[in-house]
């Protein structure tokens, strides 16, 4: 992580304390629960990557303002058609780059690991051992250090493997520079030289990182400073539309990372995405079906021999299909008893890596050169264990019935030969002297019931429990899937060797349960892990138990803590809304938040260049109600004053960039407003107020900003429930809520207060409402 994590971290805590205070749950929503004894406030601070950056938030609802308006009613059926059809092309052209690069990252990692174990082999054959480690150590020390130096130089936020971030960015959080030119550059570089170096690291997520830039980087036209400035891209130069580009580039990397088109689809669905609809479910099948066509065109090819080193491995693939077994009831018990080891561990495993990456974060604080060195030490570490642990196992005499050649010190197969004299084979060498992916190939392996001893699966699984703990965090792309699968299937192995002749179902298969019950218990996932297993496996026979596993062990899971990526979210202070708003949240009203918080900054219909200067200098708020006190609707009493709409700060900015001020007090025509302003450049983020030069002549000057005010803003009244608000504010993907009043007066302004995610966010309530912890102790346990 980064630093200033712990003063991030403590103000996204979601451990709370309870206080010796009266039940507010005895209240009812008609009585003010406390009075609040500070403001609400929040930090405007988070980790994206291992950077910390400045975090707001997007505009994902409509702005219905003047020029809107008229657009949307000028549009031809041409342009809808262009605007139908570009969102097509680009879905396929997501799932093509996809495709390609998952391509390019699997041909490297393949071959670079490949020609080092080959070296390492050659040395081996020789019994020059000490040899051969230094040629291993210094090969992954070398790959380490390039991930490392990109990351921490280049591209902090390439770092990790960019799914909470995502996440956030889909829930409605700008994540500033995580979807750039740069950072999928560095991810894909850095991605390699990780895997490559044999680190306790995926490609899994990294994948579904870079699926999501190249999603961004098509819907605005390339990077920020080289975008094309093409007609047809002005209408995905919106935070809406970039929001389904980016849902279908996540389900396109996971689509890569397991060849599983629907899981994919499933996964955006399930973990990253906020909001969804039928029309976009659409697109990300069409985007991950594009990227199995090129995915399986690939394999093709290299099955001819022409991809090196590929082989057989890059693509985790299981394929059980010519497997026949039977289970009955009885299997019932060892499958319930994967699914609870598996939620145990996964939950145990969530606990322990937050504490890991509180104590890295002690050691980034230090600078770049102690990122680069945890990461140097983490990798020598996993050199030396990886191979020096096979000298701890006895050899094996290999079996003359199987037809797979044994022994071997090649670049792969499953029975390594290692120091074993000629005839024998060292099972854990043929575990840890491999690729994670062969790896995973090697323990899902079927009707070898004998090959590998109970003591080696032992130490394969507490080493990988070490080594996943300690390895997600360093300043490399990293992802979690590789890791707790590893993990997973090493305890699911073991529990099918101990059950013996009690059950009739394969070690192998045991091995692919284990995989995802402990996914599913520190993930949290299930309908979209369960298809992602099917389709790796290939056999609709494994649908039913699998079901039962992964039901399970997310049961278990949840009733000790979140899952890992909203653990991580927590950690970096991102403001993500939780679908599920909290019980006492019922009786607090919004009214009673808005007390808590500052006045409300509003401007008038046609306002003083001064005023918007002086509001814009002394407020970081992003949006303004704008009232007009001369214009109600007839039998309204006088002095009633009008909510036009709300502005934001952006189209303030732009306003006096462009210098749109009149001499006198009045409202504009709507030609002299589309005469300044093209919709789509309203679309534009622009709050750099401080280029901005400002005369004392202008000052004096007026602005209507009723053209470019949304007239349509979301309000809700002062008597309803904080958690019912909550609800609205996450399902529309809202940045502003308004705060009307029940009842206005004569004289009395319509709106009291304005709602943001900050101040929605269970933490930044219970510091303004301190009673309020009681029920949410209460609720822990």
């Amino acid at each position: 992580m980064e630093e200033n994590l712990n003063q991030i971290g403590n103000s996204s805590n979601y451990n709370g304390e309870e206080e010796q205070q009266g039940d507010p749950e005895s209240n009812t929503l008609n009585q003010p629960l406390v009075k609040a004894n500070r403001t609400l406030s929040s930090t405007p601070l988070a980790l994206v990557g291992t950077k910390v950056s400045h975090i707001e938030s997007l505009d994902y609802e409509i702005n219905e303002n003047d020029l809107f308006k008229h657009d949307w009613r000028k549009r031809s059926k041409t342009q809808v058609l262009q605007y139908i059809f570009l969102k097509w092309t680009f879905a396929c052209l997501i799932g093509l780059f996809t495709g390609l690069i998952a391509t390019l990252i699997n041909l490297a990692v393949e071959n670079i690991a490949g020609y080092k174990l080959l070296a390492v082999g050659h040395f081996l054959a020789q019994e020059r051992y000490v040899t051969g480690l230094v040629i291993f150590a210094g090969a992954n020390l070398g790959l380490t250090l390039v991930a490392s130096v990109l990351c921490v130089c280049f591209a902090p936020t390439a770092a990790g493997p960019g799914i909470p971030e995502i996440k956030a960015y889909l829930n409605g959080i700008d994540t500033p520079n995580m979807f750039g030119a740069t950072t999928m550059f560095v991810k894909i570089v850095g991605s390699i030289g990780a895997v490559a170096a044999g680190l306790d690291l995926g490609k899994e997520g990294p994948l579904v990182h870079i699926g999501t830039c190249i999603a961004s980087l098509l819907g605005q036209g390339g990077p920020d400073n080289h975008r094309l400035k093409w007609r047809w891209l002005r209408y995905f130069n919106n935070d809406r539309d970039r929001r389904d580009l980016i849902t279908c580039g996540s389900a396109a990397g996971v689509c890569a990372a397991f060849r599983s088109p629907v899981g994919g689809v499933l996964f955006a669905l399930e973990e990253v995405a906020t909001w969804w609809r039928s029309a976009l479910l659409w697109r990300t099948f069409f985007s991950t079906a594009v990227v199995v066509v090129v995915l399986r065109e690939f394999i093709q090819i290299c099955k001819s021999g022409k991809c090196g080193l590929f082989g057989r491995g890059g693509l985790i693939m299981f394929d059980v299909s010519h497997v026949s077994y039977t289970y009955h009831v009885t299997d019932i018990i060892p499958i319930t008893l994967i699914g609870v080891i598996g939620g145990v561990l996964g939950s145990l495993y969530n606990h322990f890596l937050h504490k890991v990456l509180r104590l890295y974060n002690l050691i980034n604080q230090k600078g770049k050169i102690h990122k680069v060195l945890l990461a140097l030490t983490v990798s020598l570490f996993t050199s030396v264990c990886l191979y020096g642990l096979p000298f701890l196992a006895s050899c094996t005499p290999c079996d003359p019935s199987i037809e797979e050649k044994c022994p071997t010190n090649g670049r792969s197969g499953n029975f390594k030969q290692f120091h074993c004299p000629k005839g024998y084979y060292s099972d854990l060498a043929t575990l840890l002297l491999t690729t994670n992916d062969d790896a995973v190939r090697n323990i899902f392996s079927s009707n070898t019931p004998n090959e590998f001893s109970m003591g080696s699966l032992w130490i394969f699984f507490v080493l990988y429990c070490i080594l996943g703990l300690f390895t997600f965090g360093i300043a490399t792309p990293s992802g979690l899937f590789l890791p707790i699968i590893l993990m997973g299937s090493a305890y699911g192995r073991m529990l099918g060797g101990l059950m013996g002749s009690y059950t009739s179902i394969d070690q192998g298969l045991y091995a692919v349960l284990g995989a995802a019950s402990l996914m599913a218990g520190s993930m949290r996932m299930t309908v979209s892990l369960c298809v992602i297993f099917l389709e790796l496996t290939n056999n609709l026979l494994l649908l039913p138990i699998t079901m039962i596993v992964l039901l399970i062990a997310k049961t278990v899971g949840d009733s000790f803590n979140p899952s890992i990526y909203d653990i991580i979210l927590h950690l970096k202070g991102l403001p993500f809304l939780e679908a599920n708003p909290e019980p006492w949240m019922r009786n607090l009203s919004v009214g009673e938040l808005g007390d808590a918080k500052p006045p409300v900054v509003t401007l008038q219909g046609v306002e003083k260049v001064s005023k918007i200067v002086d509001v814009l200098r002394n407020t970081t708020h992003n949006a303004f109600p704008v009232l007009d006190e001369g214009e109600v609707p007839v039998g309204l009493g006088t002095g009633a004053i009008e909510l036009h709409g709300l502005i934001l700060r952006a189209h303030l900015v732009k306003v006096l960039k462009k210098r749109w001020f009149l001499t006198e007090k009045r409202r504009t025509e709507e030609w002299e407003v589309r005469e300044k302003f093209p919709w789509d450049e309203l679309a534009e983020r622009e709050d750099n107020f401080d280029d901005v030069a400002i005369t004392s002549s202008e000052m004096q000057m007026y602005v209507d900003l009723h053209p470019l005010t949304n007239t349509t803003p979301y309000t809700v009244m002062e008597n309803m429930s904080v958690a019912k608000a909550l609800v609205l504010f996450r399902q529309v993907g809202l940045r502003h809520l308004l705060i009307v009043p029940r009842i206005q007066t004569s004289g009395m302004s319509p709106v009291i207060g304005i709602l943001t995610r900050q101040d929605l966010r269970a933490y930044n309530i219970l510091q303004a409402f301190p009673h309020l912890e009681k029920s949410k102790g209460r609720k822990a346990h």
